[in-house]
């Protein structure tokens, strides 16, 4: 925006006020008669009309943040005292005018945060400018919004009082049409569409045979709103034809109106959607009982029917859905680590005689014939003595045995030690990667398929009937599945299942297969090539096994000696992480 347009908007913006001031004598000195807060691409500016010989001074002030504007050897306008109406513009979140004192008028500027400006005086306006973000609607304080239009009696004609809020244009944004401030007292229906085609520039045209009356009061709002509501209270409605213009008339009589239009058939051809789905989403804006939509895959392309009027406006909006998404790349990686800790240690003892022993666990065999004794032998009118401790105490693959027997009198005294110490760690680092289209689901499994017998034991009918088998497929392996969806801000909502399984065989034949299973799902949002974990798992289970001989395997310090003990510790870790990146932005070419 150049600096004469911009002088211009600040004598167009405050002309409302300017105008009934020319009559009157202008004050001794200068004088300030409105302030404005205008918008321009990329920045905000601030414009305080002013008249005669006056001198600027500005400083800011903090908590809150403050800029303050002294215009030294001004008086202020009644006129400019009009209330900021809170709308953060900018980053402009209030604006205050008073005399400050007999010779200055003090403008104070309440911002979200100090920034850079720039200050210059500009013809019969001051020019206070610094950056923004986003554009805004403007607003001024000669707005004559808040003033109250006087009811004119009974016997007069019906008066309109039509005035915009802002003495400028303001610019359009994100749909947002200029706003309006207007009174009627039995205004005739036509006057009042006049003068919305009259403040908005449109070709309004008003049916036949319309008639009524119309007394209400809008203030500060956008005008096709306010059409639209005193329209409604009418009973009547607005249809936007092609070219620009809009039609006002009974409901009915536009419903027989398009009811007689020409029907026009359009083959709109679609390049990166399905036709199904977007059939399913344009039937609804169709005309109705008259539009139709049909999807047809063999040329992907949708066979659009409706009024000649309105299949424009449907290809335009096929056309907008029709684009390309965006591609995600997800990269995933699994680490689970299972360790297992095992400490073992037995002690078995066995006492006997030549006579009188149990054979189980040494084995002692008849030295004439070398078949082994019967498990016990009992000499009639001796005394003799027999004993196993421990005798079921077992290791399994022990690392360590050790055999000890001495004689002690006529018996022999054996001991068995048997230990071990074990350690088994199962590190799975798994780091799949899938690329899928925004909004599609992706599965990736790497595995295998492990046959599962099944029987089906009621099946068998007795006799030679047996029970009927079935072998089913159990999948494990390493499977990740993700639905991405890429936000308007470059951010990734992700839908994502990962798991890990195996496939174990139990001890027990009969028993088949045991399944380990770990997975995460979840839902998270995550930004573009950031890392998050989501999911973490810790198992540690200690078991503690100790059986021996009673009172004895209980004594401190030499309480093993007579037992057997296991100590086991099993940890189990489980991490999952995962990074998406957007590989394709997705912009049509």
């Amino acid at each position: 925006m150049t600096r004469l347009f911009r002088s211009a908007l600040a004598a167009m913006a405050l002309a409302a006020t300017a105008a009934p001031a020319l009559a009157d004598e202008p004050p001794a000195g200068g004088e300030v008669t409105g302030v404005s807060l205008v918008s321009s691409p990329g920045r905000a500016e601030i414009l305080i009309a002013v008249r005669g010989s006056i001198e600027v001074r500005d400083f800011t002030l903090g908590s809150p943040s403050r800029l303050v504007i002294d215009i030294v050897g001004a008086t202020l306008n009644p006129h400019a005292r009009s209330l900021y109406d809170g709308v953060n513009r900018g980053g402009v979140l209030n604006v205050r005018t008073s005399q400050y004192d007999d010779h200055t008028v003090r403008v104070v500027l309440e911002l979200d945060r100090l920034k850079e400006y720039r200050l210059e005086r500009t013809g019969d306006a001051i020019q206070v400018s610094f950056g923004s973000e986003r554009e805004f609607l403007s607003w001024s304080s000669t707005a004559p919004g808040d003033l109250e239009a006087p009811e004119p009696p009974a016997s007069r004609r019906p008066a309109v009082v039509m005035t915009s809020s802002t003495t400028s244009a303001p610019p359009i944004v994100q749909g947002q049409q200029r706003r309006i401030t207007v009174t009627w007292y039995q205004a005739d229906i036509a006057e009042v569409v006049a003068g919305f085609a009259a403040f908005s520039g449109r070709s309004i045209i008003l049916g036949k045979n319309i008639t009524g009356t119309v007394t209400a009061e809008i203030k500060n709002q956008p005008w096709d709103q306010a059409m639209n509501a005193i329209l409604a209270t009418q009973g009547l409605s607005a249809q936007e034809l092609p070219g620009g213009i809009i039609r006002v008339d009974d409901p009915a009589t536009l419903h027989a109106q398009d009811s007689l239009e020409p029907l026009q058939t359009n083959v709109v051809k679609i390049n990166y959607a399905r036709p199904a789905e977007l059939a399913r989403s344009v039937s609804g804006i169709l005309t109705k009982d008259r539009g139709s939509v049909v999807p047809d895959t063999g040329s992907n392309s949708l066979i659009v029917t409706d009024t000649r009027s309105r299949i424009g406006y449907v290809t335009d909006f096929i056309k907008s859905l029709d684009i390309r998404t965006p591609q995600v790349a997800i990269q995933a990686k699994i680490v689970f680590v299972d360790r297992t800790d095992l400490q073992q240690l037995g002690l078995k003892y066995d006492i006997g005689d030549n006579s009188v022993f149990f054979n189980q666990i040494l084995q002692r065999p008849d030295p004439t014939s070398g078949d082994p004794f019967d498990p016990q032998t009992v000499v009639v009118g001796g005394e003799s003595v027999a004993a196993i401790a421990n005798a079921n105490g077992n290791i399994t693959g022990s690392a360590l045995d050790i055999v000890w027997r001495t004689s002690i009198g006529g018996f022999s005294l054996t001991s068995f030690l048997s230990a071990l110490e074990q350690v088994q760690v199962a590190d799975v680092q798994a780091e799949p990667l899938i690329s899928t289209l925004d909004n599609r689901e992706a599965d990736i499994v790497v595995g295998e398929e492990t046959p599962v017998r099944i029987i089906d034991a009621g099946s068998g009918s007795g006799g030679a009937d047996l029970p009927r088998a079935t072998v089913q497929f159990k999948q494990t392996g390493i499977r990740l599945k993700v639905t991405p969806t890429v936000t308007n801000n470059r951010q990734i909502i992700m839908r994502i299942r990962a798991e890990r399984s195996a496939v174990q065989a139990l001890a027990a034949a009969d028993l088949g297969f045991n399944f380990p299973t770990q997975y995460a799902e979840n839902q998270m949002l995550v930004a573009d090539g950031e890392t998050a974990v989501i999911g973490g798992l810790t198992i540690t289970e200690v078991t503690k096994t100790k059986s021996g001989i009673p009172l004895l395997s209980g004594l401190p310090l030499i309480g093993n000696l007579f037992a057997f003990s296991s100590d086991q510790e099993r940890r189990r870790d489980l991490i999952i992480l995962v990074t998406p990146r957007i590989i394709d932005p997705g912009i049509n070419e």
